[in-house]
């Protein structure tokens, strides 16, 4: 779900089946798959052929269901979320899927994404007479599905998700059917699955290996999948555009157990250590270590290509989120401090090599430098497998200004001495790229590189961006 209607940017996970007697508990399990991709609401909304009803709250997938509350939800299919959100993006309101009831029935929608036109398009559904219930920017197409004047209900939401610009994975469900949708670009990752007679729809394939579904394809951008109980049906909404799946799907966000569009997460991060070792081959270090989690992969690929060894110089608390999602900076900063804790044995008088996957405010980087100083480590070279990220993304990820990226404003030189690294090394856009491996012959390999190189795969509306943002754009 994205753009809490200024900016207010997240990154979501969605899971929905069909053909299920225990929809609401695989839903369940299927969020906790996902749990990586939000951490502060969750949901679930069950259909029995006949009513839609809910069950959702705020916190951890674990806080917001038991038991009792999943059986009191049990039908035949389910839709389900789980969300993160900024400062001021919060509340009971705002977590997913959202539930709509009208004369004419009931609908539910689950989004991971980002409407860029999604202000331009309320501030126009509220000229014709909608009245919003919430900030997220899903409730728009609900909006525009009921406004719609096509006829059969395929229809409405064709039309609808014609009217759409930006990045968008959408589960929709009536008590008859379910609609799969993926924008035409294919900025978010979305997939079909198989589990017995009945068929299961994921933001990443790690949630189908968790409930014993077999992975059956990933959805096209500008896909509208429609699954009811007569079986999977294949439609277009629109042509495909240019491919271009988020490449930080790949770098940082995605488990490394899923397949995005064909390719293993894992492997492609260790193909990125690789060349990143390749690319800094001067560099005279003991030790290669990685930034858990998501860093693991690529500081093995590191290691490997090097020669140098790898070791665990950095523990990671499991009982302690993500920082780069926690709503605030405040929070994230004070996090940093919980979660990872150095190994003084590993690191003490070595010149470490710190792997890292990307750097975007610079304030964790630099307190996990100190750490390792402070462990005794003679030197810290911080590699990071992806290049510097010096543009908003308006599309998903909590990066929404050039002040909350260190390197829209600073130079490699600079942000290493802000982080007091002996040396800095970020991977090359082209070697990204071509580590990453996804069998698409444009020059971006179907990628969407907008972070790194600020080329927008889509319009980017005036009203997304903050007003002194706008100049830098032009």
């Amino acid at each position: 779900m994205l753009a809490e209607l200024r900016g207010l940017n997240e990154e979501c996970g969605v899971f929905g089946i069909w053909g299920n007697p225990n929809p609401a508990h695989l839903s369940y399990y299927g969020l906790h798959a996902l749990q990586h991709r939000g951490q502060e609401g969750a949901g679930i909304v069950v259909s029995d052929g006949q009513h839609l009803r809910a069950v959702k709250g705020e916190g951890l997938v674990n806080d917001v269901f038991n038991e009792d509350k999943l059986k009191a939800v049990n039908g035949k299919a389910a839709i389900a979320h789980v969300r993160y959100t900024t400062a001021g993006g919060g509340g009971i309101e705002n977590v997913q899927p959202l539930l709509f009831h009208s004369s004419t029935g009931s609908l539910s929608i689950a989004h991971n994404g980002n409407l860029v036109n999604a202000t331009h398009l309320k501030q126009y559904l509220e000229r014709q007479g909608s009245i919003f219930h919430s900030s997220s920017d899903t409730e728009v197409l609900a909006h525009l599905i009921k406004k719609s004047s096509h006829s059969p209900f395929r229809a409405k939401v064709k039309n609808a998700l014609s009217l759409l610009k930006g990045a968008y994975s959408f589960l929709i469900m009536t008590k008859d059917e379910m609609l799969v949708a993926r924008d035409p670009h294919g900025l978010r990752p979305l997939s079909l699955g198989k589990l017995g007679d009945g068929w299961v729809v994921a933001s990443e394939t790690c949630a189908f290996d968790l409930i014993g579904a077999e992975f059956v394809r990933s959805v096209e951008p500008g896909e509208l999948i429609i699954i009811n109980d007569e079986g999977v049906k294949s439609d277009r909404f629109a042509d495909m555009n240019k491919r271009a799946m988020c490449a930080m799907e790949y770098v940082y966000l995605a488990r490394p157990d899923s397949d995005i569009d064909g390719i293993n997460v894992h492997m492609a991060r260790k193909r990125m250590g690789k060349q990143l070792a390749r690319e800094c081959a001067h560099i005279e270090a003991d030790v290669v270590t990685g930034v858990p989690d998501s860093s693991i992969s690529a500081a093995i690929g590191f290691a490997e290509e090097s020669g140098i060894p790898y070791e665990l110089g950095l523990i990671k608390n499991r009982y302690v989120g993500r920082t780069f999602i926690q709503p605030t900076q405040e929070l994230r900063e004070r996090g940093v401090k919980m979660k990872l804790s150095p190994v003084v044995q590993v690191v003490k008088g070595k010149r470490v090599i710190m792997v890292d996957d990307s750097i975007v405010r610079g304030t964790t980087s630099r307190r996990i430098v100190k750490m390792l100083k402070d462990a005794g480590a003679a030197e810290v070279h911080v590699v990071i497998s992806s290049p510097p990220m010096t543009n908003p993304c308006y599309y998903g990820i909590d990066t929404s200004t050039h002040e909350e990226l260190i390197a829209s404003s600073h130079n490699v030189d600079e942000i290493r001495e802000a982080i007091g690294a002996d040396s800095l090394t970020f991977l090359s856009t082209e070697g990204m790229v071509e580590t990453i491996a996804r069998p698409y012959e444009d020059d971006n390999r179907g990628l969407c590189l907008a972070c790194f190189t600020g080329k927008y795969p889509t319009e980017i509306f005036p009203d997304t961006i903050l007003p002194h943002e706008k100049e830098l754009l032009r």
